[in-house]
């Protein structure tokens, strides 16, 4: 079976072990290998009064008499925007505060021990983003991506060996962000009139996978990339602020709008196989990462996708006559493979995806 997250023919330069560490040197300018070209650099329009993105209540949601409002709310933030935020989501906020103080703690530990979590040219594990094309920029940024479920597929070095209060809250955290993502996915699903069984069948015991990510202050912030922008290659991504600093842009008609988190909130977004298996009734949005000149930001991510056996492509039950696949058909071993291949470069592979007038003929 083909791994699930190939190894890279690029990699890291091995100069650079961690943006963290080199963070700490001082500097007044970055090295090249982080600076943007003009055009890429992340510029919000002057003065211009942005929209916020939707907020959607977890517990009205639920709540028989107030279903239905909230259900077209849902649908139309998964439409209209890709993005919103989900207050009232029922994780502890005890689980919640103890995980977020267990992954700055974890930021706090000696290069030496983080360095144990990373393997050279692998996307799991600890460090900076792994180059994958010639031309790419490196992220200012270090994160921690490991594969959680199916648990057969973790590697013994990753969370196994984590400190044990940051596994132990973390497990916990999987756990519920699990069962929250598939209760998410089953309201979608009677949002857009499909039989919620076909999208449990399709995401339940799914891949799920999280992403530990450490942006530090930047002398040159307006000149680099937290991340870069990019569409997340997933079902649905479920995102848990950890301290105080915003850095989330996401791109709407053409403009970089700034995420506010709210309070206790959880940022959801679509991901690129939840707009394949709506046949783009969903839509999976740009975002970027930004970072700050003083602050450092840091954020945990969970991504939840279909099982790895699973074929991915419009579900059934919205195909019509008059709506015809806008999609291909795809396994899942096959499509992270690609994906993983590839530079994150916007909403590129999604497009791959799409069926040419080439591909009927």
């Amino acid at each position: 079976m083909a791994s699930s997250i190939p190894s890279s023919s690029f990699g890291t330069p091995p100069s650079i072990l961690s943006i963290q560490e080199l963070a700490k040197q001082p500097m007044a300018t970055v090295p090249q290998i982080f600076l943007l070209e003009d055009q890429e650099r992340p510029v919000l329009r002057e003065n211009a009064a942005l929209p916020d993105i939707p907020t959607i209540d977890m517990k009205r949601l639920i709540m028989s008499e107030t279903t239905d409002f909230e259900l077209d709310k849902l649908h139309s933030a998964c439409k209209e925007w890709g993005f919103f935020q989900l207050v009232n989501h029922g994780v502890s906020s005890s689980l919640v505060e103890n995980l977020k103080h267990e992954i700055v703690e974890f930021y706090k530990l000696p290069l030496e021990e983080k360095m144990k979590y990373k393997t050279p040219g692998d996307a799991e594990g600890y460090g900076p983003s792994i180059i994958r094309s010639e031309d790419q920029k490196l992220d200012w940024g270090d994160r921690f991506y490991m594969l959680t479920n199916p648990t057969h597929r973790r590697k013994p070095h990753l969370l196994p060996q984590l400190p044990p209060s940051l596994r132990d809250n973390l497990e916990l955290y999987i756990s519920d962000s699990q069962k929250l993502a598939m209760r998410l996915l089953g309201l979608m699903a009677k949002a857009m009139k499909l039989d919620k069984r076909e999208m449990e069948e399709l995401f339940d015991d799914g891949k799920q996978a999280v992403r530990m990510t450490y942006y530090p202050p930047c002398p040159q912030s307006e000149m680099v990339m937290g991340i870069a922008p990019h569409s997340d290659a997933t079902g649905i991504t479920i995102l848990l602020q950890v301290n105080e600093v915003d850095g989330l842009q996401i791109k709407k008609d053409g403009v970089w709008i700034p995420v506010n988190v709210l309070p206790d909130a959880l940022v959801v977004n679509v991901g690129d196989i939840l707009e394949i298996v709506s046949n783009g009734m969903y839509t999976s949005i740009e975002h970027r990462a930004t970072v700050n000149s003083t602050k450092e930001r840091i954020s945990i991510a969970m991504f939840f996708s279909p099982k790895f056996s699973a074929e991915i492509g419009p579900a059934a039950g919205l195909i019509t006559p008059q709506n015809l696949p806008v999609f291909k058909r795809i396994g899942m071993e096959k499509y992270y493979e690609d994906f993983f291949s590839r530079k994150l470069d916007g909403k590129s592979y999604l497009e791959h995806m799409k069926i040419k007038k080439s591909d009927k003929q």
